[in-house]
């Protein structure tokens, strides 16, 4: 791993998936975290995997998350490789695409939403 990667993230990094999130990489997965969010608020967490922000944001929120004394349903969008299921996201839920970006979802309905430095796990205790 180059310098550069161990400061801004290299690509080893991107293919670990934490233990954190349920991805969502199809229609279907969305599809059913909708219908999970009629049980319990989830949370979905768009995320451009080349946008050094993007991951800054992702590594501060999942240390928030980790410090939870209760764990949400959390849900993970790679904007680069799944760009139109953000695209449905944003058609079906009426709310403007960002990125990052993180939606709070409740009985199918975007409850709370913020962008970049707005983000925090506090958005869905």
């Amino acid at each position: 791993m180059s310098f550069f990667d161990k400061i801004f993230g290299g690509k080893e990094e991107e293919s670990e998936k934490s233990p954190v999130w349920k991805y969502i990489e199809s229609e279907e997965d969305l599809k059913k975290a909708i219908e999970s969010s009629f049980t319990q608020k989830i949370g979905i967490f768009k995320h451009s995997t080349s946008c050094f922000i993007s991951k800054t944001v992702l590594r501060n929120f999942e240390k928030e998350i980790q410090n939870l004394a209760q764990k949400p349903e959390l849900y993970f969008l790679d904007l680069l490789a799944y760009r139109a299921i953000s695209n449905k996201i944003a058609e079906d839920l009426q709310i403007r695409h960002e990125s990052p970006q993180f939606l709070v979802i409740e009985n199918g309905k975007v409850i709370n939403n913020a962008s970049h430095q707005h983000i925090s796990a506090e958005q869905i205790v």
